[in-house]
């Protein structure tokens, strides 16, 4: 997960852990980049709006990647209207999180992309 606001970075972390998650989080697109580089993941999350590199560049570069290109990648954000919500899927996220989020919503999240219930 990526995100450059520690709080939301951390509450993130905090319901994905209720679901007995492990998360990995960094506070820039680029730092997340390089971890897609180096470890395996079963999904990425991406705010949307980061000082150095947002999450739809990210989301593009991810998808650039051959072995990559299955990934599950979430956007984060607070800032989307109903109609971005097309434009951002279309980038090549797979699901969105509407900040602030609730445990619900993380648990949604991850029936529909990892395929399971927790």
């Amino acid at each position: 997960m990526a995100d450059d606001n520690r709080l939301n970075s951390r509450l993130l972390e905090i319901l994905l852990g209720r679901l007995g998650l492990q998360v990995r989080s960094v506070e820039s697109g680029r730092l997340a980049l390089a971890l897609l580089a180096e470890q395996t993941f079963d999904l990425v999350v991406l705010d949307l709006r980061m000082a150095d590199v947002g999450g739809e560049q990210v989301c593009r570069a991810i998808r650039e990647q051959r072995r990559l290109q299955q990934l599950p990648v979430v956007a984060y954000t607070a800032h989307c209207m109903p109609e971005e919500r097309g434009r951002i899927l279309a980038i090549g996220f797979n699901g969105l999180l509407i900040k602030p989020v609730s445990f619900a919503d993380v648990k949604s999240l991850c029936s529909d992309m990892l395929g399971w219930t927790p």
